[in-house]
């Protein structure tokens, strides 16, 4: 993952099969909520779908999802076609959901995306465009570590055994000489897999010494008075990896282009409204998230955490191979055939439309 590695080297790492639980996002459980169905513009025409249904978490690197359903940004695109929306605290039950045919379209992390695409025999959804990159950072307690060789002999939480941060913090130890068990965490350092929403309670009581999370847990921490060691945006080549994808089920696409083509145009727009409009949409997402949690993050919180991602719609498909080698070297998976994972198609034309540059698919499209 270093960016002195060249791609190739970086394939060496991925993520076992035989875990179902593996290769979760960073949320924070494994429930779905349903919210309320947005309503719809008397006299807008429906598309080919009555309703579309949407998965996201509650977490700021799945903002798009937040801005645009909360601005009404989705909706406008979908005119008559209604949207409804459910969030998930964990990769697999958003999967389940896909699977199950419960929702259509989701926002995911890249490990349950790989994770899910895998299992299934590259049978059960394809990822259509990006989301989001970054939002990744190692806090420590700065009492106890003040330099990267200090982390020797310390306790450091990731969300959960084989989540997309788990996995880059285990390959990142590798790359530091150091030995770890992937599967019990034991090792030079101990890697300790705990939820993200009682994080900052174990880094307050000391059982962690740090922790490899995603925002706004990392921001959390912080306001406990950890200290940011390393952003994992500086181990990637131009600091872009992927942290959330779109996915939609294939079989949603196959019959109703037209509404996931709706629902591309208003995750396109949304990443442009937050990118120009900054202030706005962050307000936008704490009051979402808000919604979800009964509470909003403060501005200590969110204003660090929100300045750590970025918003595009690029899907940076190397990144997500480079990740899969990642876990299949860390031990956790075998090795994965990602082959059609992407289908750009779509999202190509919107970009075009958009007057934008079209995405790169790493060679892992559909043929």
């Amino acid at each position: 993952m270093s960016p002195a590695r060249p791609l190739t080297a970086l394939r060496a790492l991925a993520v076992t099969a035989a875990l179902p639980l593996l290769l979760t996002a960073c949320g924070y459980g494994s429930q779905a909520n349903d919210d309320e169905q947005a309503p719809v513009a008397a006299g807008a025409e429906k598309l080919s779908a009555d309703t579309v249904r949407i998965g996201y978490f509650p977490n700021l690197t799945h903002a798009t999802a937040l801005v645009g359903v909360e601005k009404g940004i989705f909706q406008k695109e979908l005119g008559g076609t209604a949207i409804k929306a459910s969030t998930f605290n964990a990769g697999p039950s958003e999967i389940e959901a896909l699977n199950s045919g419960s929702i259509d379209i989701g926002w995911i992390g890249p490990s349950p995306a790989i994770n899910g695409y895998t299992k299934s025999g590259g049978q059960n959804l394809r990822i259509i465009s990006g989301s989001a990159s970054g939002g990744v950072k190692l806090v420590v307690n700065p009492d106890k570590i003040k330099t990267t060789g200090d982390l020797q002999g310390k306790r450091i939480a990731t969300p959960q055994l084989g989540n997309t941060q788990d996995v880059a913090f285990l390959n990142w130890i590798a790359e530091q000489g150091w030995k770890v068990d992937a599967q019990s965490g034991k090792g030079d350092v101990s890697v300790v897999r705990t939820d993200n929403k009682i994080t900052p309670d174990a880094y307050r009581s000391g059982s962690v010494d740090g922790a490899w999370v995603p925002e706004p847990t990392a921001s959390k921490l912080v306001a406990e008075g950890a200290k940011v060691l390393l952003d994992e945006a500086d181990l990637w080549p131009d600091g872009k990896f992927v942290i959330t994808n779109v996915i939609v089920r294939q079989d949603f696409l196959k019959e109703h282009p037209d509404v996931v083509e709706a629902v591309l145009r208003g995750s396109v727009k949304t990443n442009a409204y937050i990118n120009a409009h900054p202030d706005e949409a962050k307000a936008a997402a704490n009051k979402a998230l808000e919604k979800e949690s009964g509470k909003a993050l403060p501005a200590e919180v969110i204003a660090p955490a929100w300045k750590s991602v970025t918003f595009l719609d690029d899907p940076l498909a190397a990144t997500l191979d480079a990740q899969a080698q990642h876990a299949v070297q860390a031990g956790l998976l075998a090795e994965p055939d990602l082959s059609g994972i992407y289908d750009l198609t779509l999202l190509n034309e919107v970009l075009k439309a958009e007057g934008e540059p079209e995405a790169d698919d790493a060679g892992l499209g559909v043929k």
